[in-house]
C-alpha cells in the first residue's frame, strides 16, 4: 500500500471516529471499503416490527438508506453479532429473549464489548390452531407431557393430546414450532416446559445435584415426528397449521393477531392469548423483547443511533404507537418504555456480568 493510500485510509477512521477495528475494511487491492447501510439480525418475532422501523427511517432520512432487517433467529443473530467488529459483521441484534451470559462471553473474546441493552415491547409465545380444531384448553403440564422428549426422565410415547390429559381431543400430537437457534424455543423450553417439569419433586431435586440433565428432561422437545422444526419463517407455521386442521403452531402473537380470521390461540391454564393477559403477565408465555445495539459500530453508521431512536419514541413503541398498530406489539410498562429511551440516547453499556 502506498504512503498516499495509507494517509486516506487512516484519514476515513478518523472521520467515523472509529479504532482500528472499526466499521471499515481495507481490501487485497487497497481499495478501501464502507459499508453505510445498518445491517441488523436476529429474532423471527422481532422481524416484523424491526422491517416497519426501518421503513421509517428511510422514508424520514433516505441518505441513511434502508436498514437491512435478517430473520436469522435469536441465537443465530447472536453468533453473528458477537462474532467482531468491523463491515463484515451485524450492528444490530433483534432478539426475543435476553442475550445470555455465553453470548456476551463469545462477544466480548471477539472484542465486542459495548453493547447496549434496550427492551422494545412485549410479546407471548403463542399456541393456534386453526379455528375449527376441537383443542381449545390446555394446561403447562400437558404441554410437556405432550411434547418433551423425555418427559419426567421416560421415553415420550404419547400419540394423541388424549394420551396426556383424558379430558382433551384423541387428535394427533403435531406441533410445528421454532428450530434451537429461536429465542422463541427458549421462551417455550423456559416459560412453558420447566415449570410443570420443577413441580415435580424428583426433577426438583435433580436441578440441585445435575442441572445441566435436568435442563435436559425439562427442555428437549421430541425428535420422533410429533414436534415439527419449522424454521424461522412464522408465517410458514401459519400456513400449515391452516391447512392442517388438529395441528398446532407455536409463534409470537402478532402473528396470531394478524391471522385470527383464519386461527385461534389456545388457552394455557385457562389464559387465552391476548394483549391484555400478555401486558400483565397473566398469560404463561408473557416475554420481553430486545434489540441490541452494538457500540463501536453507532458512530461509523448513522442509521443505528437512528434504529434506537426511532423504535423508542412514544409514538413508536407506546400503547397508541404505529407498532402496535400496523404489527400489534404489545407496549412494554410504563418504566421500561422509559428506560429504553435513556438507553437508546445514551448508548449506556449493558454490564454484561449481570447477564445469565
Amino acid at each position: 500500500m502506498t504512503a498516499c493510500q495509507i494517509g486516506v485510509s487512516n484519514m476515513l477512521l478518523r472521520s467515523f471516529g472509529l479504532a482500528a477495528t472499526a466499521v471499515m475494511a481495507i481490501s487485497i487491492s487497497g481499495q478501501v471499503e464502507a459499508r453505510t447501510q445498518m445491517r441488523a439480525v436476529g429474532s423471527s418475532t422481532v422481524y416484523p416490527f424491526a422491517k416497519i422501523v426501518a421503513e421509517r427511517i428511510a422514508r424520514a432520512n433516505p441518505r441513511l438508506g434502508t436498514p437491512i432487517i435478517e430473520s436469522t433467529g435469536t441465537g443465530a443473530g447472536m453468533k453473528l453479532f458477537c462474532a467482531g467488529v468491523g463491515e463484515r459483521f451485524p450492528d444490530v441484534e433483534n432478539a426475543s429473549r435476553r442475550m445470555k451470559a455465553s453470548e456476551a462471553k463469545l462477544c466480548q473474546q471477539n472484542g465486542v464489548s459495548a453493547i447496549t441493552e434496550i427492551q422494545v415491547g412485549l410479546d407471548g409465545v403463542t399456541f393456534a390452531t386453526a379455528k375449527g380444531s376441537p383443542l381449545q384448553n390446555v394446561s403447562q403440564r400437558d404441554i410437556y407431557l405432550a411434547l418433551a422428549k423425555t418427559p419426567y426422565g421416560k421415553p415420550n410415547r404419547a400419540k394423541t393430546w388424549k394420551d396426556v390429559n383424558g379430558s382433551l381431543p384423541a387428535i394427533p400430537i403435531r406441533v410445528y414450532g421454532p428450530p434451537p437457534t429461536s429465542g422463541t424455543r427458549d421462551a417455550l423450553g423456559e416459560l412453558i416446559l420447566t415449570p410443570p417439569c420443577e413441580a415435580n419433586a424428583s426433577m426438583a431435586a435433580l436441578k440441585k445435584s445435575d442441572e445441566n440433565k435436568f435442563k435436559a428432561i425439562c427442555t428437549a422437545v421430541r425428535e420422533d415426528g410429533a414436534y415439527i422444526q419449522a424454521g424461522e419463517n412464522d408465517n410458514l407455521i401459519v400456513q400449515k397449521i391452516e391447512a392442517n386442521p388438529g395441528t398446532v403452531g407455536i409463534f409470537g402473537f402478532s402473528y396470531l393477531e394478524e391471522n385470527m380470521n383464519k386461527l385461534k390461540g389456545i388457552a394455557i391454564n385457562g389464559v387465552s392469548p391476548s394483549y391484555d393477559t400478555i401486558s400483565t403477565f397473566k398469560y404463561p408465555g408473557a416475554r420481553p423483547l430486545y434489540i441490541y445495539i452494538k457500540n463501536a459500530h453507532a458512530g461509523a453508521i448513522p442509521a443505528v443511533r437512528a434504529y434506537a431512536a426511532e423504535f423508542t419514541k412514544e409514538s413508536t413503541f407506546g400503547p397508541n404507537g404505529y407498532l402496535r398498530r400496523q404489527g400489534g406489539m404489545i407496549a412494554a410498562p410504563n418504566n421500561v418504555r422509559a428506560r429504553s429511551q435513556v438507553a437508546a440516547r445514551g448508548l449506556q453499556p449493558l454490564n454484561l456480568a449481570s447477564l445469565k
